[in-house]
């Protein structure tokens, strides 16, 4: 891992944080989008703590650009620690089928209670958090089955608290994608990183992508090697920068003079890696699977 430090909390998501808080009352289920990717990283400890006591349901999105068998190992963790999760490609045919099923299913004690209350038609209200970039305008468009959220690949899009009717017995309310103010976790901080959901205009991206290789070599070698014909130097010991240099080479990036262009095939790497074209990798695995590999040991 690199030596690079990941921090970024915008005035923007210091007012988000108050406005979940003060809307709270208002609220029967607490969806929470996390990225498929690093299931870990991309949850907000803040979540748990603001929402103790709320009906939860995690929602693992862009599933198709992570792993299928590393994230069943996810939802069991999930499921076994209480907590309904579901993995979502929000981009298939029957997402959104799958995601209402998820919500029914979290919702089944708030509908118990308040049919016992002879409330038969009130909705749930349902608020949808997340940090910035995993997807989550992206899902409410998904349950409204029309453009209601403003989505982008950039963080920070959603700006302001949005009431979203989706059907009778589903209202949710959007809020703007929040990190939390310190990331004490250094790895935590290179993930989130790496998958973009911090500004890049204030990161390294050379760094990043060295940070990036250290974990392809390890989790998925063939991948990267066969992405840009690099067969024969991708292994655990491989020095990423003679990956980015034999990267450069092989796309013919050179700067002025014949020099290779490491900055952009730095850029490259990294974008590759975020819109799926390096195949579905999962880059945190579950706790389950990491600590039967340390009895292994």
């Amino acid at each position: 891992m690199s030596e690079e430090r990941y921090e970024w909390y915008p005035g923007h998501m210091t007012r988000a944080v108050r406005m979940m808080r003060e809307n709270l009352k208002l609220i029967d289920l607490v969806i929470e989008i996390a990225d498929a990717r690093i299931p870990e990283a991309s949850r907000n400890p803040d979540i748990d703590a603001m929402c103790n006591g709320k009906s939860r349901l995690l929602v693992l999105n862009k599933a198709d650009l992570s792993d299928p068998a590393g994230l069943k190992e996810w939802i069991s963790d999930y499921r076994s620690a209480g907590l309904e999760a579901v993995v979502l490609n929000a981009t298939d045919s029957g997402a959104k089928k799958k995601l209402n099923a998820a919500i029914q299913k979290a919702s089944e004690a708030r509908v118990r209670r308040n049919r016992e209350r002879g409330l038969l038609h009130q909705p749930i209200r349902a608020l949808v958090a997340g940090i910035p970039n995993v997807g989550k305008s992206t899902v409410i468009n998904l349950l409204a089955g029309k453009t209601v959220a403003k989505t982008g690949n950039k963080p920070g899009v959603t700006r302001g608290k949005q009431w979203i009717q989706t059907g009778r017995m589903l209202q949710l309310m959007d809020t703007p994608g929040i990190l939390w103010p310190k990331i004490g976790d250094p790895e935590a901080g290179e993930l989130l990183a790496i998958i973009g959901s911090m500004n890049d205009d204030n990161l390294n991206e050379h760094a990043l992508a060295a940070a990036l290789i250290d974990r392809l070599a390890t989790l998925a070698p063939e991948a990267i090697a066969k992405r840009y014909q690099l067969d024969g130097i991708i292994g655990p010991d491989t020095d990423p920068e003679t990956v980015l240099d034999a990267i450069a080479g092989n796309r013919g990036l050179l700067k002025t003079g014949g020099v290779r262009d490491i900055e952009r095939a730095s850029q490259i790497l990294i974008d590759d890696f975020r819109k799926g074209r390096l195949g579905g990798i999962l880059l945190q695995r579950a706790k389950r699977s990491r600590a039967e590999d340390q009895r292994d040991e």
